[in-house]
């Protein structure tokens, strides 16, 4: 049967997906769909593919609308008011953490192992906020050349987005596709759209092959892994204060908004 609640999910990845900083495999965590992402994409070639594909279909559906028919939206909100937008997500996070600790068990669970591997992720994902200030300039025109770089920018940022912590939409900001891949999403630029999808889903069906290993033969430590990568994608998404009293105070609200907000989406996606 059709999950057709994955509507919703998929939504929120995808527009989580269109801010540099933010991770869909973190909405992922949040949603309580993560492991059920990572079974779904791997079991796409197995004979459940039809039981896979219920799960996934209307997820995928959910982000591309997301990401086609909110992308301007998004991006206008982010360029007037970037900080306010960080800040929700930053809720966010910050509001999924003790559901991750409670899901691995760490008092029970974690040595010394697990808490190296979680500073280890948590420094990782810091570091990559040192290089979210890279711009460059819109690709318009399209050669063989450019079919290959949007397609290995695909390839990267799918590997990225199912990382929780990771952001794909960082990582293009980093090598400088962002400004690219958002004309193309807005513009609906099929010719760029081809590679650059291709990408995606190759990079979403290798990555979800090594996560799923991982998960399956090392769970605690990769769960050690996931909440050092969700701890430090903080420090990339905290965006600072700034001089505007009543923007601040928006920030505020906002972040105590996204802390509720986890709360609640976790309350509902575990009720079942």
């Amino acid at each position: 049967m059709i999950e057709w609640r994955n509507l919703y999910r998929g939504g929120l990845m995808g527009i989580s997906d269109l801010i540099p900083g933010v991770s869909g495999g973190t909405i992922a965590v949040v949603l309580g769909i993560y492991q059920r992402l990572i079974e779904g994409i791997n079991g796409i070639f197995t004979r459940e593919w039809k039981r896979h594909l219920a799960f996934l279909v209307p997820l995928l559906v959910g982000v591309l609308l997301a990401l086609f028919l909110l992308s301007n939206v998004v991006n206008w909100l982010y360029d007037n008011y970037p900080n306010q937008i960080q800040f929700l997500f930053l809720g966010l996070i910050v509001g999924i953490i003790p559901m991750l600790l409670k899901k691995s068990e760490y008092k029970k669970t974690f040595s010394g192992q697990h808490y190296a591997l979680f500073i280890l992720a948590a420094i990782l994902v810091g570091l990559t906020g040192l290089f979210q200030e890279g711009v460059a300039d819109t690709i318009t025109t399209y050669d063989a050349s450019t079919y290959v770089l949007l397609f290995l920018s695909g390839w990267l940022a799918s590997s990225a987005m199912i990382l929780p912590g990771i952001s794909g939409s960082m990582l293009l900001l980093i090598v400088g596709m962002y400004p690219t891949f958002v004309y193309i999403l807005s513009d609906v630029v099929i010719e760029a759209l081809i590679p650059l999808g291709l990408g995606i889903v190759f990079g979403l069906l290798i990555m979800s092959k090594i996560i799923k290993y991982f998960l399956n033969q090392y769970f605690y430590q990769t769960y050690a892994l996931i909440i050092g990568l969700v701890f430090g994608s903080m420090f990339v998404v905290y965006p600072g204060f700034e001089e505007s009293f009543m923007l601040n105070a928006l920030s505020i609200l906002l972040i105590f908004a996204g802390i509720y907000a986890a709360y609640l989406l976790g309350k509902l996606e575990h009720q079942d």
